[in-house]
């Protein structure tokens, strides 16, 4: 039940039926307060430079868009390069550094699934996770670092900082703002970032499968997409017709008792997952668990991102 809730808010949000957009219109007189409360933030505050490159990946929609793939895609770029994300899904609180210079410090409970995500796939770069991305700035300045990405930092206005909007490949249909739809902020806040990236103009999506860190041409023919992301039926279009799913709310921590239900629910089927639920379901020794790894692949000239990462030098 709690599933199929969270599958029928993600289409409300983003491509309502009309049962949903009359919901959606009944919420404009708080969808009003809450883009009201944005403006004010955004024109109150004091963007503090902190001396150091800082690039801030995001967007304007709730969920996910593209964001992690694109961080390790620039981080991999630099030396001395440090992420900093709030760590959503964790156990923990504070400011953890979860990775230095590639070792990772942490377990998954105190980073949370992305962090360890980004601490695996970056084995030069160093990742903190804080609730206050200040702070953690300044950690990674005392860490030596030379560079910081903010995984979604958009909404940080008292930072200074290059910010990239990543627009998605197809628009939702619902325009509105929260709680009304699943924009953030209005649509017109794309033209206050430094640069806008969109899926299928700027950067296109690379899928590629893997069994046992072997790279694999072919599916099985039962197989069931397992996965605790955000709008986690964009995944069905790079897999077969046939796929079945099993989704739950992004960063779901995944449980044994819920584990042991699917594999004996779906026991003539191989389980493909991303890699950010994998850092997660390793622990339940899953055998013959196939990866559907999503990279980035840019298309578009990225010059200004290094004009400003050199007016620092």
């Amino acid at each position: 039940m709690k599933k199929k809730l969270f599958l029928w808010v993600e289409d409300y949000l983003f491509f309502p039926n009309l049962f949903q957009q009359i919901i959606s219109l009944l919420l404009l007189p708080l969808t009003l307060i809450y883009m009201l409360i944005i403006a004010f933030k955004r024109a109150s505050a004091k963007p503090i430079d902190f001396g150091m490159p800082v690039i801030s990946i995001g967007n304007i929609i709730v969920g996910g868009s593209g964001k992690t793939p694109l961080t390790i895609h620039l981080a991999k770029k630099f030396e001395n390069a440090c992420v900093i994300l709030r760590g959503y899904g964790r156990e923990s609180k504070g400011l953890f550094v979860v990775s230095k210079n590639g070792m990772i410090l942490e377990d998954i409970k105190t980073s949370g699934d992305e962090a360890m995500l980004l601490a695996n796939s970056l084995p030069n770069a160093t990742i903190i996770v804080s609730e206050d991305r200040k702070e953690a700035i300044l950690k990674a300045k005392e860490l030596g670092c030379k560079i910081v990405f903010l995984d979604d930092g958009f909404s940080k206005y008292d930072i200074h900082k290059f910010d990239i909007l990543i627009r998605p490949k197809d628009e939702p249909s619902n325009v509105f703002c929260l709680p009304s739809g699943g924009y953030r902020e209005p649509k017109m806040a794309y033209s206050f970032a430094q640069l806008e990236l969109q899926e299928g103009k700027d950067f296109i999506r690379v899928v590629s499968f893997s069994l046992d860190g072997e790279y694999i041409d072919i599916l099985p023919s039962k197989l069931l997409l397992l996965t605790a992301i955000s709008k986690p039926k964009r995944l069905l279009d790079f897999l077969p017709s046939h796929t079945k799913m099993e989704a739950f709310e992004d960063h779901h921590i995944f449980t044994k008792e819920e584990i042991e239900a699917i594999k004996d629910k779906y026991k003539d089927y191989s389980i493909i997952t991303t890699s950010k639920d994998l850092v997660k379901l390793e622990s339940f020794n899953i055998e013959n668990i196939y990866l559907m790894d999503l990279s980035l692949q840019v298309i578009s000239e990225l010059d200004l991102i290094e004009e400003y990462i050199n007016s620092y030098k």
